[in-house]
């Protein structure tokens, strides 16, 4: 099965995650990683399913403040 990709708006409603924060953490390099399908300001954002769960294992911390 190929790995979905979703819209930050899909991410948002699936995830909780809104399309300002994912905006945010692009810039900042901090967030899953994503595709860019065009060039410029306006291009269009999809994030792979596989990379948000990835990216949220990546922030899990363990009781006792170490991480996974």
């Amino acid at each position: 099965m190929p790995d979905e990709l979703l819209t930050p708006k899909q991410v948002h409603a699936e995830y909780g995650f809104s399309q300002q924060a994912l905006a945010n953490w692009r810039w900042t390099g901090t967030g899953p990683e994503f595709i860019k399908l065009s060039p410029g300001r306006g291009g269009r954002i999809k994030y792979r399913r596989s990379a948000i769960e990835r990216w949220l294992n990546e922030q899990t911390v363990r009781t006792g403040g170490a991480a996974a």
